[in-house]
């Protein structure tokens, strides 16, 4: 259900206390984004962002990783958001309500190769995998190691194939990866989730603050390099990599890039299963069409079989690698700054009192733009880029950005 601006703000007054709302800015909101936001500035000049849950689940995800987030806090080097209020709707989903952050989003493709802007991303990553993994544990938010993290990666994918809509070329192919040994010899460690441009925040060339850690966990680093692996150039990734095995506290394994590779290629299982979950035929169809092309596409790559000798390994750079996936055959939904239809509505003096009598009526307003879906790898059937994350998704600042044609 999609609320109006003024029902979010609202919600806010009720969720932190002497909170007097001047102006609010709603954001256009697709189909799979898991929550509504809308950007508040209060009669004191501070701004602040209202997120509302799409679902029960998505509200307690969000609440949940705050918990990490307050213990986090001191362990990064950048600002991470901080919950200062809840209220829950009368449909029982949570409205959150955090201080804006500094900062402006990231978007993967104009990274540059070389630049202090890669290199302080990698050493950004670097610092969130070398957080004391307790911290997640103690948040209560989900702890693998890496035999668990493969069961759970063959799970999905066993029951992706009962569908009928993955190809046997790429069934066979995640199989063999998925049973590798040598490929799951890794030491698991604190994840941010599937890292879109809009969750990094910059200042220059510094990262100023993250958003967006709804999946974050203890699991395998190489799902937080998914989405940067497919959108940024293959050079500016490579520099990333480069920046962050330097950075790191303990020798990342040999086999990182691979599963990096694995991971993004798996995105396109996790959104048709969402697909599936949610019922949605056409976004079924939609996502088994980029599952025949992805296999067209890898018929002859073998960038998941074990590294030749002589080839090369983490941190060593390339010339010019070739990408796992054909970054013209991804729709880009929300690994790219999110659409600019926002709405910018003034609230006058009593609107506070009126638009807090008529939440309810609100709450059935409009439908917004389509959302775009959370996953990376989800094409459209004319092969027009749209797209989004992994399974287990929105930026509230890249709601404030264009996206980019």
């Amino acid at each position: 259900m999609l609320r109006s601006p003024l029902t979010l703000a609202a919600l806010a007054t009720a969720a932190v206390p002497h909170f007097t709302p001047t102006t609010v800015r709603g954001t256009s909101t697709a189909q799979d984004d898991r929550f509504q936001i809308a950007y508040v500035t209060t009669a004191d000049g501070k701004d602040w962002v209202v997120r509302a849950g799409r679902s029960t689940a998505a509200g307690a995800q969000m609440e949940q990783s705050d918990g990490l987030l307050r213990l986090l806090s001191a362990r990064v080097p950048f600002a991470v958001p901080r919950i200062e209020g809840t209220a829950v709707a009368d449909d029982g989903t949570v409205v959150s309500v955090q201080t804006r952050l500094p900062g402006t989003p990231l978007v993967w493709r104009e990274l540059r190769a070389g630049s202090p802007m890669a290199r302080n991303i990698g050493k950004a990553l670097a610092a969130i995998h070398d957080a004391d993994p307790r911290a997640v544990e103690e948040a209560g938010l989900p702890t693998y190691d890496a035999d668990a993290y493969r069961a759970r990666r063959l799970a999905t994918l066993d029951r992706a194939a009962a569908t009928g809509h993955v190809p046997a070329g790429l069934l066979s192919r995640w199989e063999r990866a998925l049973e590798e040994v040598a490929l799951w010899k890794f030491a698991t460690c604190t994840v941010h989730g599937p890292l879109e441009g809009s969750h990094v925040l910059v200042d220059g060339d510094a990262v100023v603050a993250m958003t967006g850690w709804e999946q974050a966990g203890v699991s395998d680093p190489a799902a937080d390099f998914a989405v940067l692996s497919v959108l940024a150039e293959p050079a500016a990734f490579d520099t990333v990599l480069e920046a962050y095995a330097g950075a790191r506290r303990d020798t990342i394994d040999t086999h990182l890039e691979r599963r990096v590779r694995l991971a993004a290629e798996l995105q396109r299982v996790n959104a048709l299963m969402d697909a599936v979950t949610s019922n949605d035929r056409e976004l079924v169809a939609r996502r088994s069409a980029a599952l025949r092309r992805l296999d067209e596409a890898m018929r002859d790559d073998e960038s998941l079989l074990p590294p030749a000798p002589g080839r090369r390994k983490v941190p060593e750079v390339a010339p010019e690698p070739t990408p796992a996936v054909d970054p013209e055959d991804i729709e880009v939904v929300e690994f790219e700054d999110a659409g600019s239809d926002d709405e910018t509505v003034e609230i006058p003096v009593n609107a506070r009192e009126r638009s807090t009598s008529s939440a309810a009526a609100d709450e059935t307003g409009p439908e917004e733009d389509p959302e775009p879906s959370s996953y990376p790898l989800d094409d459209e059937a004319d092969d027009e880029a749209d797209a989004t994350d992994d399974p287990d998704h929105s930026d509230e600042n890249a709601k404030d950005a264009k996206r980019p044609s």
